[in-house]
């Protein structure tokens, strides 16, 4: 049983981010584990957890990193960022506070991450549609505005989590390809290392937007 977990043609770190109690770590135990806890407490220090998936006929081992939310445990963020290959931006759709605060994260992965980072804002507790603060469709036009993909998400009745996760990692999965098929590629791409570098576009822009940075 452990021979077949540990083989894998890639390993993509992926960061979550956003806000102490927008669901974070549940996202994580309920893509990794399929498990959600209503007691959850905040996150204390990083945690991570792994699960793989397959990607047109390739494995792909997921690392994913969940931190506090917090600003004491801001002191962590240069080796949480470090070798990331996607970010989940997560904010709570019933509390707008923690979907004003996307923009200062956002800052932070500018200040922090790769560059090249492929980034997905997530609305998540979309099963509080009777408590919504943040439309949809303000939140897309954000994401659109920073070239951003977009999800909204239930950790509690999972919907939408799959998806999320299968969505950025597949995007990972085929820039890296592209490289590889482009001549670019390097040995780097081996289950041997820690983790895949990558070089694409950038997700975001800091002033206007230009067709060379929305999704295909």
């Amino acid at each position: 049983m452990t021979g077949r977990e540990e083989e894998y043609d890639y390993l993509f770190k992926v960061v979550l981010i956003g806000d102490s109690g927008v669901g974070k770590s549940n996202l994580l135990s309920r893509f990794t584990r399929n498990e959600f806890n209503l007691e959850s407490k905040s996150t204390i220090g990083v945690e991570f957890a792994t699960r793989s998936i397959h990607v047109e006929g390739k494995t792909i081992k997921a690392q994913i990193w969940d931190t506090a939310g917090q600003e004491r445990y801001r002191a962590i963020t240069s080796a949480y960022y470090r070798g990331a290959v996607g970010a989940l931006l997560v904010y709570d759709i019933a509390k707008h506070l923690t979907y004003e605060n996307a923009e200062r994260w956002l800052k932070e992965l500018q200040d922090h991450a790769d560059s090249n980072i492929v980034i997905m804002l997530v609305g998540n507790k979309s099963d509080l549609r009777h408590l919504r603060a943040v439309p949809t469709d303000e939140a897309k036009a954000f994401a659109e505005k920073h070239g951003l993909s977009f999800l909204e998400t239930s950790a509690l009745d999972s919907s939408n989590v799959e998806l999320a996760f299968q969505t950025i990692l597949t995007a990972i999965y085929r820039i890296v390809s592209q490289r590889q098929i482009s001549g670019r590629g390097d040995t780097d791409f081996s289950p041997n290392s820690k983790v895949v570098p990558i070089t694409v576009q950038p997700t975001q822009s800091s002033g206007k937007q230009s067709a060379c940075c929305q999704n295909n």
